[in-house]
């Protein structure tokens, strides 16, 4: 026979903290509890001791000491491991979180603290009316780079409350499911009067009438007076190791907001964190086109990536063309925007799109046919010792993805003197339009580092021919390729944009714009210019965009902005295997770059096209990749949690797997298994 006091030794007393807002009620509770109860059991168990009548349908369990969710209501309290010792906390799942915006704007909404980061921005990316969300995700700003805001703050009073939009009443923000007609071929557009841009169905995400115009243009347009006081207070890399802070803070996109320590109305960044803008429509991505162009804009007036001078004059020329545009557009009243307008919008984006390798297979005809080739007198520059160079004319020819010089037209039937296989190289441009310098810089992979080589053209024609030539090249594309002739004329259109040099009719100052040039560039080119100086330089500049539409001056800003060398690099700093110093590994949509911590130089470049297997050693937190002949990397990060950069390349894989399908479903499961790893 067994006494009711060993029976009951089976039970055991559990103690359940209850979140919830009403004063005077019992937030513990203390209930009698066996192994085998499940935790849909315990949910109820709890509610009824509770005795408050309201809907319990949002509320889950959380585990503090092991910072995890018990989601899973049909596993017992043995099976998910829960003892006498456990802290469970009753709460919601979906909870206000605070979000950065890449225009510097923050809105305040309701996100879902228990599902995986990869569903919460999916959600997230639906009510702000973000196509693509999977080319966006969460950051964390790391201390490194708040440092000099809280000096600033230290010596000057505190600053206004920053206007918030809140967004909490959202049909998705309460955990509704996304409306599924939001994002269909089939919508007819709605154009924004004021953009000159379709303004799509973001309206239809807020509440009253008039309040959602007043959303949607915080959203959707831009907003460029910044003042050159306000850009010294933000944080600015000056090196490789600075630029590597900057992308320490991503959250991992397999587990949830409350697994990463991220509390109820924190603030996060959203930003987009994978660079290939993926079928871009400005009929339904106005908010997503000019979220980018708000990226974009800040990575150059905050220098987080380098550009030269005249190139930095043409992105201040095309905020400016923004900036004047709108102005003379909102002193008329516009009812609609001109359909030929859209169209030229439309064909300006097939020269934008970034695609990796493998993710296009259109005109596959074109691939088979016979490959075209170039020929024509090059100069090659050879740099020596004691900083002098070698200058010579040689007979270049470009065949495939390779380029084979020769002394003259004549001897090209023989032998050449050089064959350069560029497959896999750097291809760096070396311009300046108004001294007719047209370079082309190739760092090409060799056993011992990279080997340069330096071209110099005679004119921008030429130069457009071989410089789109070698970028396909090096992607192991070749002219035969469809987004060969759309990449000649993207860059002859930013040689064009460069070119206000050469045109004698002076472009006259705008009397009705009160123009802040300080406002248009970085910090650096505000100290090396007077104003009067920098306005003059500008207005030279904008005389070739001043015909430009808003949104054309927003792609084609986001263009040149893909036409810097330096785009789309994320920067980490790491300690190669079998190396005694530290590198700077930049990871990019299509492939690695070992560079040199000290000198900025790139040192080695590996494809992800050329990628057989890559892996994590946890134990170790070591990432080891193979490439093709037998190639193999291993590393460990410093600057990250390695984690970021395995979850970074498996992203760039998965979003080469993407196409133009109506529907735009995701498959989830697969960006998990390529970006999760086994820990």
């Amino acid at each position: 026979m067994v006494s009711s006091t060993e029976y009951g030794s089976h039970t055991w007393e559990l103690l359940l903290t209850v979140d919830h807002q009403y004063e005077g009620v019992e937030k513990e509770f203390k209930l009698q509890v066996t192994g085998d109860l499940h935790v849909g059991g315990l949910m109820l168990k709890l509610v009824e001791e509770i005795k408050l009548a309201q809907d319990w349908s949002d509320y889950a369990f959380w585990w503090e000491q092991k910072k995890c969710w018990l989601l899973k209501t049909h596993w017992t309290l043995d099976k998910c491991g829960v003892q006498a010792d456990a802290k469970l906390i009753f709460t919601t799942q979906h909870k206000m979180l605070r979000l950065r915006l890449p225009n510097m704007k923050t809105v305040r909404l309701k996100v879902s603290f228990s599902s995986m980061v990869f569903r919460a921005v999916s959600d997230i990316c639906k009510m702000l009316n973000i196509r693509r969300s999977e080319e966006l995700s969460l950051l964390k700003q790391s201390e490194g780079t708040l440092k000099k805001k809280k000096k600033k703050d230290k010596n000057s009073k505190e600053p206004a409350t920053e206007d918030i939009l809140n967004l909490c009443n959202s049909p998705a923000s309460s955990g509704l499911p996304a409306n599924p007609g939001l994002y269909s071929k089939t919508m007819t557009p709605i154009y924004d009067p004021v953009s000159g841009s379709p303004a799509s169905s973001t309206i239809t995400w807020f509440s009253d009438g008039s309040s959602s115009e007043q959303n949607c243009s915080i959203l959707a347009l831009s907003h460029p007076a910044c003042s050159p006081e306000t850009l010294a207070e933000m944080y600015q890399p000056r090196s490789l190791a600075d630029k590597a802070k900057l992308n320490a803070g991503w959250l991992d996109s397999s587990r949830s907001l409350m697994e990463q320590g991220v509390l109820e109305e924190d603030q996060l960044l959203l930003r987009f964190k994978y660079y290939t803008f993926f079928d871009l429509n400005p009929k339904y991505d106005a908010v997503r086109i000019n979220q980018i162009y708000e990226q974009a804009r800040w990575a150059i007036l905050l220098e987080e990536i380098d550009c030269t001078e005249e190139e930095m004059l043409i992105f201040a020329a095309l905020q400016a063309q923004y900036h004047v545009s709108k102005l003379s557009l909102s002193s008329e009243t516009q009812d609609s925007i001109c359909e030929s307008e859209v169209d030229e919008v439309e064909a300006a984006l097939s020269n934008l799109e970034v695609t990796l390798e493998g993710g296009s297979k259109s005109n596959i005809l074109e691939d088979i046919t016979d490959i075209p080739k170039l020929a024509d007198n090059l100069k090659l520059v050879r740099p020596k010792k004691l900083a002098l160079k070698a200058i010579k004319t040689y007979w270049f020819v470009f065949r495939d993805t390779s380029i084979s010089y020769f002394k003259n037209k004549e001897s090209a039937q023989g032998e050449p003197i050089e064959k350069l296989n560029l497959k896999g190289c750097e291809v760096v441009p070396d311009v300046n339009v108004a001294a007719k310098k047209f370079g082309i810089k190739l760092l090409i992979p060799v056993a011992d580092g990279m080997n340069e080589v330096y071209l110099r053209c005679d004119n921008e024609d030429q130069y457009a021919r071989w410089m789109a030539a070698c970028v396909l090249a090096s992607k192991g594309r070749t002219m035969a390729d469809s987004s060969y002739q759309p990449e000649v004329q993207k860059i002859l259109s930013f040689l064009q944009m460069k070119n206000w040099t050469m045109c004698s009719q002076a472009a006259s100052e705008p009397e009705n714009v009160d123009m802040k040039p300080e406002c248009f560039v970085s910090p650096r080119y505000t100290k090396k210019f007077k104003s009067k100086q920098l306005t003059a330089r500008i207005l030279e500049a904008h005389q070739n965009v001043s015909q430009m539409s808003l949104v054309e001056a927003k792609l084609r800003f986001i263009q040149a902005w893909q036409s810097l060398p330096e785009f789309g690099l994320s920067y980490y700093i790491v300690r190669f295997k079998g190396s005694k110093k530290d590198d700077v590994l930049g990871v990019s949509y299509n492939r690695l770059i070992r560079i040199d911590m000290a000198t900025g130089d790139p040192i080695t470049t590996w494809r992800f096209s050329n990628m057989k297997q890559w892996n994590v050693n946890w134990e170790i937190r070591q990432v080891a990749i193979e490439f093709d002949q037998n190639v193999s990397i291993a590393f460990t990060c410093l600057s990250a949690d390695c984690k970021i950069i395995h979850e970074y390349i498996g992203g760039y894989i998965f979003l080469s797997t993407r196409s133009k399908d109506h529907n735009e479903t995701l498959d989830e499961e697969l960006f998990h298994k390529l970006t999760g790893g086994q820990e």
